[in-house]
Formats: C-alpha cells, sequence, structure tokens
C-alpha cells in the first residue's frame, strides 16, 4: 500500500502552532475542562484510572453514541481515535484493490488518498457551486456502475458547509440500494447547523451504510480524539478487529469525558455554545467580505465552522496561502488541497476577535494584489 501525501493535514501540523490567526481550522474554538464539568464532576475525572478501557470503547460510552441513532445498540458503535480512525477502518473493511468508489467532491480528502492507496479508482461526484453546492442526482446514477464498490459522502459538507436535503439522502440511498453498493457517510459535522435544525442522518436508511462522526467539530473537543462508525453490527465487529491492529483502545479519560459530553442534559448546551460561535464569525465574515464585493463569491455555509468563497484574482490558491502565511501571519487552506484552485477554505471556530484580525491582515495582502477582476464576465458578488 503506497499512500500519497495527505497535503491538507501535514501543511496544518507544521504550520498552525506558527501562524498569530490560524483560520485553517474546521471546528470551534475548544472547549476546557472548566467549561465541559461541573465543578461537583472534577472528582470523577480526578479518580478514573488510567487503564486500558475496552477497545471498541466502553459499553458505557457506546450505549450513549447509540442513543444518537435509533434503534442503535452498542453494537452498532465501534469507538475510534477521532472520526479520522472511523473513517480509515471502514474503508479498510469495505474497499479492495480494483473496486470503484464514488466520491463527493469536495471533501475532506482522507478517504481520496485512502481507496486509492488500496488500489482503487476514486470517481469523483462534485457538488456544484451554481446550485448552492447541491449535488447533481443524475449525475450520480451515472456514475455508479456495477464496479462500484462504495459511495462515500460528507455531510454536513467540508469545506463548503452544504446539506444534503432529505429528498437528495432518499436518491443517495436509492441509488445504493439499487446496485448493492456500500454507501459511507461521514457525518462529523451534524450537530453544527447553524439554523440549529440538526441534518438528518444516512442511519438506519439501508443494511450496507455506515456512518462515522465524533466530538473534535461540531461538539469544540478535538482533544478528545474520539469517533465513531455506526454500522450493522456484523460489520461494526469486523471494524473493530481491525482497530485492534491500531490505535488499540481509547484513552480512559477520553472515553470517561466523551461520556459527560453525550449526556442528554449536557449535548444540546455544546452545541448551542457551536452554534453561537458560528454564526458570530460568520456575521464577522461576511462584513469584511461586503468591502470586497468584487473579489469573493460565497455560497453561505449552511453547518460547520468553515467558508468556502471563491476569489477572482489571477493568483493560484496554494501561491496566495503563502503570502498570507508569510506576510501576514494568517493561515487559511487553499483550494489546491480539495482540488479546487481559485478557493480558500477560511476557518469560523475562532473567537470573533480572532477571525476579525485575521481577515483585517488579509486586506493588506489582497491590497497588493489590485483590482480585483470580474468572474466570467459578470461582476463578483
Amino acid at each position: 500500500m503506497k499512500l500519497e501525501t495527505f497535503e491538507m493535514e501535514r501543511f496544518q501540523s507544521v504550520w498552525e502552532n506558527r501562524v498569530t490567526h490560524n483560520l485553517s481550522e474546521s471546528g470551534v474554538h475548544p472547549m476546557s475542562l472548566e467549561e465541559l464539568l461541573d465543578p461537583d464532576e472534577v472528582a470523577d475525572v480526578l479518580r478514573q484510572r488510567l487503564v486500558y478501557v475496552q477497545t471498541n470503547g466502553s459499553p458505557a460510552l457506546r450505549e450513549a453514541i447509540a442513543a444518537l441513532y435509533p434503534g442503535a445498540t452498542a453494537d452498532n458503535i465501534v469507538v475510534g481515535n477521532g472520526t479520522a480512525e472511523a473513517n480509515y477502518i471502514s474503508a479498510w473493511r469495505l474497499v479492495e484493490p480494483g473496486d470503484e468508489v464514488v466520491l463527493m467532491l469536495p471533501n475532506y480528502m482522507q478517504l481520496w488518498g485512502v481507496v486509492r492507496g488500496q488500489g482503487a479508482t476514486v470517481v469523483p461526484w462534485p457538488l456544484r457551486e451554481e446550485r448552492g453546492w447541491a449535488p447533481d442526482l443524475d449525475e450520480l446514477r451515472s456514475l455508479v456502475t456495477p464496479r462500484t464498490r462504495l459511495i462515500a459522502v460528507c455531510n454536513p459538507n467540508n469545506p463548503t458547509g452544504a446539506v444534503l436535503v432529505e429528498d437528495a439522502i432518499r436518491a443517495v440511498v436509492e441509488v445504493a440500494q439499487r446496485h448493492g453498493t456500500w454507501l459511507l457517510a461521514d457525518e462529523v459535522y451534524r450537530g453544527a447547523e447553524l439554523d440549529g435544525a440538526e441534518t438528518p442522518s444516512f442511519w438506519g436508511r439501508y443494511e450496507r451504510a455506515i456512518v462515522c462522526a465524533g466530538l473534535s467539530k461540531a461538539y469544540g473537543l478535538p482533544g478528545l480524539r474520539i469517533g465513531w462508525a455506526a454500522g450493522p453490527a456484523p460489520t461494526i465487529a469486523e471494524l473493530w478487529a481491525r482497530k485492534d491492529y491500531l490505535s488499540i483502545a481509547p484513552s480512559a479519560l477520553s472515553d470517561l469525558l466523551a461520556r459527560k459530553a453525550l449526556r442528554p442534559a449536557v449535548r444540546p448546551r455544546i452545541l448551542a455554545r457551536t452554534r453561537g460561535i458560528v454564526n458570530a464569525n460568520l456575521a464577522v465574515l461576511q462584513e469584511w467580505m461586503g468591502r470586497h464585493r468584487s473579489a469573493f463569491r460565497l455560497v453561505p455555509p449552511r453547518a460547520g465552522a468553515i467558508a468556502y468563497p471563491r476569489y477572482s484574482w489571477p493568483i493560484g490558491s496554494t501561491r496566495l496561502m503563502e503570502r498570507l502565511r508569510d506576510e501576514q501571519s494568517v493561515l487559511v487552506v487553499p483550494g489546491d488541497h480539495f482540488g479546487m484552485d481559485g478557493y480558500l477554505r477560511i476557518g469560523l471556530g475562532n473567537e470573533p476577535h480572532d477571525v476579525k484580525g485575521g481577515l483585517e491582515r488579509m486586506d493588506r495582502v489582497f491590497e497588493s494584489l489590485g483590482a480585483a477582476p470580474a468572474f466570467d464576465g459578470v461582476a463578483a458578488r
């Protein structure tokens, strides 16, 4: 298995702690233990033995996760080291050399690299900016063939912040059912919808569907490194067998704190915090973009802590990112990292003053680029 470099992850790892304004992040400002716990719960953490927990996650944690999926039990859940591990072990189980994987794009590019490394072929299924980042479902029907082993979606989407409507979700499931194709849904941003209406899940719609999610994005708890896959119990048991070869068990402290975060009385408070942060920062971004009407075009995100504007200056996105980083100590993700030059992914999860400060520094580079040309002969908006 020969893996290509995961450009975005390596780039963020190297640079995110070296800049003044890190607007490359895709989650909200992380919670502290003080924010997560009531004062009388601190003793629970201090008493926690630093043991190995069960390698697929403690029964109590898997039951708490299963409660998010109607009809699920702990046997339908395997806990991973973040959603990334859940995605990885799912692809490891489902994809063989020579298979085709229909992958929604743009997307978090982990699966792109993993399935290609496993000798499978990626068949892009693009979201369309002119459709508000909605996909063409007839195009999906034409892309899925007898060689298609897996359809993979990211909903809510990274990097666009788009959300599939109920009719689209049903159509995706119908295509998978017609061909007997596996369906893998990365739902890590579910719960981070700006309007508070939680995105419908792919869970329970199809016997060959696996849903992956975790606490890093919508919950603002990335340091816990808790993710999960939910699916048919026999398949989940096979994912557990693969996990035994990777990270073994979740951290005992993370397992405990994840259980506390997922309690019915706590989860809504965490998600409300997320929505407050993202809505406040989207307003900051939109006010800033209003001063650059000729330069940017944005389909407003509906979920997640990210925006994905297109810009009109004739400069490559990686080169533009480098200038922002090197000249103004601001980090954003270039559209190149999603295979789409001419875009930037800007994080909306930081403290509002940090987002505002980073955008103001970005102005200095944009001013040096001169007047922004129109988009395809039409004034940018």
